[in-house]
């Protein structure tokens, strides 16, 4: 049944209803910066019938450019530009009527941080840890409840507020760092003043404001600063398909056409494959792309100019404003294809070396690749998106670990969807996952499998492509098989002061949690330093008798990566690899240390999957 959202004078507010004077309450973005190539910026002007003034700047180097009205009286599309030797500083934005000025807004100008249009953003020498900062760990708890907040926090309801937060985050960098991370991926941060349900970040109601249960945008600035002094990066969660019902344009909306379906709720097909299918039919595209997800979550029209000059802006803002070295962007085939190259080539124009991820989740490669920067589409698209998220080599490898080795099943199936590779014009800088926050955990998939699970870790370290891992998998976190988000994003063990168990510090832990954390731990210290696992070239052996047999390598260098779930003790027979192993003696085992004698045969206990440093 169809749910009606009903928005009747949201936009035709009349001038005579709002109260005199012309007060501006937001102009956004508040600051820009000199020396950028996005010199150009739209203002979005939102206050009292600040339509019917006429915007003034006297500032050597600051330009009005032109002034655009919206539906709404309520609003001024600003655009200034910024000569390239403008120097820094604040100056007053005038807003005129009949010769008196009516309202006044100071502007900031900022000096851009040395070398930052050249920063570097992550890639495959980088292990990313994603974490849903509500759930840990709470460093602060004087903001679990904050004034003018919706939702109170509740911990022992799974779907509510717990009160991690930014505070708790930074406190656990020495733990982050030493265990072999070197990017963290936190789930939106921005403000999600929603009644409930509002800890996952998804629905947001101010785009440029850190939710206050998180800190404010100077913690969340200071973290990315304390976390680059221990050579660890910070990628923004950024969603461009949809905001919160309870954002705050929603009283007002600047336009007609500001949201997809904004007086009928239609809800998406999440028919992906309509954007490039060449037999779809348009209303099947249409409403894959306008329909929104929930009643909840509003779907923004990126064909409105304004709309996409303001989300393009916002994301420029969070990377110059915050430090970051990257973008993970949220359900991205959903939004309008050509705002979606747009919005990731002015990004890279501003940042060359920075990367971005987009969250396109198909099992189809095709589908996948589509959106992959470099990539040939013949619809004509042409994308500027540097990386995708790895959804097809993600589904696949949950599954073969559980599956019975056949001529058509298990390890073959990976190895195969390996072989699709040459869909994609960059899969070396893919984002492979095991699991993140909205899949169940992977430890209870594979039945709390240690060895299974192991394997698993194995892969996502060795692998081609950048590998991300989902906090507290390093101390074995379980959920239902089945998705349970509430569940899947439980808190992590002594984010919270009492907590019996506490995985920073070992308290608690079982002699199989502490193993497999330093299990993980082994593997991704070994990772940071490896130039062949960052660099190197992969070759991969079609799997026989329950093996899975792989190879990085550059120059003279190579690791042999041997996957197995054999429930027996097994003998590997070596002579098939003899093109890397020849005249090669002995090998080193990363995960022991442990020299190896390389023979004839590898004998392998039943389930132990190695990497083999070759000497």
């Amino acid at each position: 049944m169809k749910k009606i959202i009903v928005f009747l004078a949201l936009w035709t507010i009349s001038a005579a209803s709002i109260a005199e004077p012309y007060s501006v309450q937001r102009v956004e973005p508040a600051n820009w910066w000199v020396g950028m190539k996005y010199h150009q910026v739209e203002l979005l002007v939102y206050g009292d019938n600040i339509s019917a003034t006429t915007p003034a700047i006297d500032y050597p180097g600051v330009a009005i450019l032109h002034v655009k009205n919206a539906d709404s009286p309520n609003y001024l599309f600003v655009t200034i530009d910024i000569a390239e030797n403008t120097k820094p500083g604040t100056f007053p934005i005038n807003f005129v009527l009949d010769g008196t000025v009516q309202s006044r807004f100071d502007y900031q100008l900022l000096a851009r941080e040395k070398n930052s249009a050249q920063r570097q953003g992550f890639s495959p020498k980088d292990a990313i840890y994603l974490i849903t900062p509500d759930r840990f760990a709470n460093g602060d708890s004087k903001n679990d409840a904050v004034p003018g907040m919706l939702e109170q926090p509740n911990r022992a309801y799974k779907g509510g507020r717990h009160g991690g937060d930014i505070a708790g985050m930074e406190q656990q960098l020495n733990y982050i760092a030493a265990m072999g991370f070197t990017q963290i991926w936190p789930n939106p941060l921005t403000e999600n003043n929603m009644e409930k349900y509002s800890y996952h970040g998804y629905a947001a109601t101010d785009l440029y404001k850190i939710d206050a249960r998180y800190g404010t945008n100077e913690d969340f600035k200071r973290f990315v600063q304390k976390a680059h002094k221990k050579s660890i990066g910070v990628i923004q969660d950024i969603v461009l398909n949809h905001i919160g019902s309870n954002h705050w344009w929603m009283k007002d909306l600047p336009a007609k056409d500001w949201l997809n379906f904004p007086s009928e709720y239609q809800e998406t097909n999440h028919r992906r494959t309509t954007v490039q299918d060449p037999y779809a039919a348009p209303a099947d595209k249409e409403l894959f792309v306008s329909g929104w997800f929930v009643p909840t979550m509003p779907d923004l029209n990126q064909r409105n100019p304004h709309l996409a000059n303001y989300l393009i802006q916002n994301s420029l803002w969070w990377v110059e404003f915050a430090g970051l070295s990257g973008i993970r962007e949220d359900t991205y085939g959903y939004a309008d294809q050509a705002f979606l190259s747009r919005w990731a080539k002015t990004i890279m124009d501003e940042y060359p070396n920075f990367n971005i991820v987009g969250e396109e989740w198909s099992a189809n490669p095709a589908v996948v690749a589509h959106w992959q920067r470099g990539k040939v589409n013949a619809s004509g698209h042409v994308p500027y998106m540097p990386s995708v998220m790895d959804f097809p080599n993600h589904e696949t490898l949950r599954e073969v670990l559980l599956e019975k080795e056949a001529w058509d099943k298990g390890w073959v199936r990976l190895y195969e969807m390996l072989a699709n590779d040459f869909v994609y014009a960059d899969p070396f800088n893919l984002v492979i996952f095991p699991e993140n926050h909205d899949t169940s955990r992977l430890y209870s998939y594979v039945n709390e499998d240690v060895d299974l699970f192991k394997t698993a870790m194995v892969y996502m370290a060795t692998m081609r492509g950048i590998p991300q891992f989902y906090y507290g998998s390093e101390v074995l976190m379980t959920s239902p098989r089945e998705r349970d988000d509430g569940a899947v994003r439980a808190d992590m063990p002594g984010g919270w002061k009492g907590d019996a168990k506490n995985a920073f510090t070992g308290k608690g832990l079982s002699a199989k949690e502490r193993d497999m954390q330093h299990y993980l731990k082994t593997l991704l210290t070994w990772r940071k330093t490896s130039a062949v696992i960052h660099k190197g070239k992969l070759q991969h052996f079609s799997p026989a008798n329950g093996f899975y047999v792989y190879f990085r390598y550059l120059d003279n260098r190579a690791v042999m990566v041997v996957l197995n779930k054999n429930e027996q003790e097994g003998s590997l027979d070596l002579n098939p690899y003899q093109h890397f192993l020849a005249g090669k003696k002995t090998a080193r085992n990363v995960i022991t240390g442990k020299q190896v004698t390389l023979g004839s045969a590898l004998v392998l206990p039943a389930k132990t999957s190695v990497v083999i440093e070759l000497q």
